[in-house]
Order: structure tokens, then sequence, then C-alpha cells
């Protein structure tokens, strides 16, 4: 999308994944969850109905999709999907796999401590394994 910006604060805690057809998709660097964010390219998106209905449908697709890249590479118990934007306002939906040992379970993962950076190789691994998972879903 070539009038696309990605909010700054997404770009900053972020890494690039890959861009489907509606969505970018990216890593949250904290790797105590696998945490997926999804960013609808629509300049001005704050909020889903907004959306078209095509968008919309697409919008569910994908994130089904990355639900299934992040139960397949990571098996966590539950999967969380939200849409808050409270702080930051460009439409973006999270997709965490959840697990009973993680640092905030049964909580919410915002404000549950700090967030532990990927290393090279684990960010590496990590993104290769979403990717190809991503780009296997059907379209």
């Amino acid at each position: 999308m070539e009038n696309f910006i990605l909010h700054e604060r997404l770009k900053n805690d972020t890494i690039e994944v890959l861009d489907l057809k509606l969505c970018r998709v990216l890593l949250m660097n904290d790797s105590s969850f696998p945490w997926l964010i999804l960013v609808p390219m629509r300049t001005g998106a704050t909020e889903v109905h907004e959306l078209s209905k095509e968008d919309r449908a697409s919008l569910i697709e994908e994130t089904a999709a990355a639900s299934r890249a992040i139960s397949a590479a990571f098996s966590p118990h539950k999967i969380n999907i939200g849409a808050l934007g409270n702080i930051v306002a460009q439409l973006h939906v999270h997709v965490i796999g959840r697990k009973r040992t993680d640092r905030a379970w049964p909580g919410p993962v915002w404000g549950s401590g700090p967030g532990v950076p990927y290393s090279g190789e684990q960010l590496e691994k990590t993104l290769s394994t979403l990717r190809c998972s991503l780009q296997e879903e059907p379209a």
C-alpha cells in the first residue's frame, strides 16, 4: 500500500514478518510470548467497523491464519485476540499465544513485566517458522 504508514510505536516495538493481502504482520519483540500484531494496511483506519465488508472478512481470515501459525509453532494452551487501540489508535489486532506457565497467566500480558527481546538466532528461527506457516495459508 503506497500511502500506508505504520504507527511509530508499532514500528519501534516489533519486527516485520510479512505482508498478507490486507495486513502487515508484525512480531512483538518480546520473546516471553508468541505475539503477532496484524495491522490492516488501510490509511486512517482506527476501528474494525470502518473497514469495508471485504476487508473485515479478510481481517478475520488473516487473524485465524496468525492463530494457526502461533498454534503450530508454539503449542500454546490458549490464543488471546484483541484490538484495543487505547494507546495506538491505528487499527491493529493482537494475536498472542498463552501458556499456563507464562509470566502473566491468567491475566493480560500488558503490564506483566518488562519484555525480553529476541536474541539473533531465536529471532531468525521464529521469523522463518512464522513466515513459512503464513505463506502456506490458502489465499
